[in-house]
């Protein structure tokens, strides 16, 4: 029996259960999805404990990176371990799509990543007093988001590596760059006019450029409204991808 071509919510949460399931039998992942972003944000807040206002002006952006990195790395390596182990050969055998089996990790890595963005939300906000000037919950959503993209950009590059190692040589390649460009380090307006091209199409910017809004403004600006839009976009956008250029057999 072949894969279905239609999304089916009852396959995409019974995928995402399977997947959940096998995540509570491995510690070590759920632990570097969840407590990595908060053990970094804390080490971040006492490098700088005698410059307050540094860790203001750039934990609220790595609030949003940190967890795009961790989903990146996590969700990349478990789904080409699915494929490389002959699991996802099995489930597109039968009555399961593509969009089935993508969909189904995406919701179940988004449950964690909820988690993952409030307990790091949380632990900037009203731990490590973090100074926002915007509603925490905005934070949330955007450091959620990102961990979404984070997600979406794991199930694509799983498609195009043979091992677990080949899937970590694609962070130099996807999030490192972005990292740079994102305006973390330096403006985007005072980069060279190449570069600041380059950052205006790269999602990471606007994830930051989003948690600098909330770290700035009180109210609901329109430019947040255009970054949140964006990182959404291009997390959907990267999933149909990977939907698209999933295999079905393994290398």
């Amino acid at each position: 029996m072949t894969a279905t071509s239609a999304l089916s919510p009852s396959r995409t949460t019974a995928t995402a259960a399977r997947v959940l399931r096998q995540l509570r039998h491995d510690p070590r992942t759920i632990a570097l999805m969840i407590l990595v972003p908060c053990v970094m944000l804390f080490l971040l807040r006492y490098v700088f404990d005698g410059s307050a206002r540094t860790f203001d002006t750039i934990g609220a952006s790595l609030l949003g990176i940190f967890p795009l990195i961790t989903m990146f790395l996590v969700t990349s390596i478990a789904t080409l371990r699915e494929r490389t182990s002959g699991t996802l050969e099995r489930l597109l055998a039968m009555p399961l799509s593509k969009g089935d089996l993508i969909a189904g990790y995406a919701l179940a890595f988004g449950a964690v990543a909820v988690v993952q963005s409030a307990l790091a939300t949380g632990l900037a906000v009203w731990l490590l007093d973090l100074d926002v000037t915007g509603s925490p919950w905005l934070l949330l959503t955007v450091a959620l988001l990102d961990a979404l993209l984070g997600t979406a950009l794991g199930l694509f590059v799983s498609a195009f590596a043979a091992s677990e190692f080949q899937a970590v040589q694609f962070m130099p390649a996807v999030i490192f760059p972005q990292l740079l460009l994102c305006g973390l380090f330096a403006p985007r307006d005072t980069m060279h006019p190449v570069l600041e091209a380059i950052s205006d199409v790269l999602p990471m910017s606007y994830a930051v450029d989003g948690m600098n809004e909330v770290l700035h403004h009180a109210d609901l600006t329109t430019a947040f409204l255009r970054d949140i839009t964006v990182v959404a976009g291009c997390a959907l956008l990267v999933l149909t991808l990977g939907a698209a250029t999933l295999k079905r057999r393994t290398p």
